[in-house]
């Protein structure tokens, strides 16, 4: 098995290093969020200019072919700096979806996306479901040449600002991806924030009308693209975690280093030396595990979705373990709004939660 990036990988997050390390600092991520749209135009079409909207995308569909590995990179890469753009709902699993469905306008989609223009969002959420998203309550039902969708979905990442909305819905006794026009009429949103900066909504749709050719997938299919754009987008946040989880470390270090006490460094105490140790060791085995993810999941092996899940539990376990000890090592600041420290706490408790806990996953590895 071969561990070592492509010289094109190299090239890529030296690309992404250089942009977050240059542009995105923590007053232009705050000044971001602060502005309630939830990210910034001017960077979103500086992502499709670089041509990192149209990475996953495949060649026929004007994408440049790449797969989990340039995602993990690129991720893990956001996740320092915790990048707040919406480029998991949008590329990842809305792009996944369209990408590789046989919806008729499948190219027309996949050129609005990576241009920039559009923005989609993955529906399928509901309240009280468990995790379990294959029994949706949101129905479609047909009307002549029309179909009628009515019910609500929960936590729509990026939805406020999506055009387009992939609903999944029973439909004719089986599971069906439907897309929805976010203007169009009985379709409604309520906007809110989430810990870690980003925009979720619950959009509700009543009687909404839209034509059969809606349809993006049904049944098996339907189930598959949903499953396995959901398995890329969880190695995705793991990868954006272990972004976190080293600068963490990296952070703690440093402040340690030049935090005096008693008159020296407190970095110089070996009780705080074996905690900051512990937080890079987990961080390690983090990343092993999400180099073995990775690769099965760009090979297409078998064994890939039981692998996603051995990553996504770690890294719900580990994730936490590290940014409480670095916010605890940076004593009171690690806590205020004004230091990025305790962001990173926010980050990966909410990516925890997200596309299943580590009980969860615990328990799907083990089935």
């Amino acid at each position: 098995m071969n561990l070592n990036f492509s010289d094109e990988q190299k090239m890529l997050r030296e690309q992404i290093q250089k942009f977050c390390e240059s542009d995105y600092s923590f007053e232009k991520r705050e000044e971001i969020i602060k502005s309630g749209e939830g990210f910034d135009r001017d960077f979103w079409n500086l992502f499709s200019e670089l041509g990192w909207l149209s990475l996953p995308f495949n060649e026929d569909s004007g994408g440049f072919g790449y797969g989990p590995v340039e995602l993990s990179i690129l991720f893990e890469e956001f996740g320092k700096v915790l990048v707040v753009e919406p480029y998991l709902s949008t590329v990842v699993l809305s792009g996944y979806i369209i990408d590789n469905s046989s919806f008729s306008r499948r190219i027309e989609l996949v050129e609005a996306i990576t241009s920039g223009k559009k923005h989609v969002s993955l529906a399928y959420i509901e309240s009280n479901q468990n995790f379990d998203h294959f029994d949706p309550q949101t129905l479609a039902v047909d009307e002549g040449d029309n179909i009628i969708v009515n019910g609500k979905k929960s936590l729509v990442l990026n939805g406020s600002n999506a055009d387009h909305i992939i609903v999944l819905a029973s439909y004719q006794d089986e599971q069906a991806l439907i897309l929805i026009d976010k203007q169009q009429s009985g379709v409604s949103s309520n906007k809110y924030p989430t810990i870690d900066g980003q925009t979720c909504a619950e959009i509700s749709f009543k009687d909404v009308n839209v034509s059969n050719e809606a349809i993006l997938a049904k049944s098996y299919e339907a189930e598959e693209l949903l499953n396995e754009a959901i398995n890329l987008a969880t190695l995705c946040v793991s990868a954006e975690s272990i972004g976190c989880m080293t600068s963490c470390y990296l952070k703690t270090v440093e402040y340690t280093k030049s935090r005096q006490q008693f008159g020296q460094p407190i970095s110089k105490f070996q009780v705080l030396q074996h905690r900051m140790v512990d937080m890079f060791i987990e961080t390690e085995v983090c990343k092993s595990l999400l180099f073995k993810a990775m690769l099965e999941c760009d090979s297409n092996e078998d064994t890939k979705t039981q692998s996603v899940s051995a990553l996504k539990y770690h890294i719900g376990t580990s994730g936490k373990l590290v940014s409480q000890e670095a916010v605890q090592l940076h004593g009171a600041m690690g806590v205020s709004d004004e230091m990025l420290i305790g962001h990173y706490l926010k980050k990966l408790v909410a990516i925890d939660a997200l596309f299943g806990n580590a009980d969860y996953h615990l328990h799907k590895y083990s089935k």
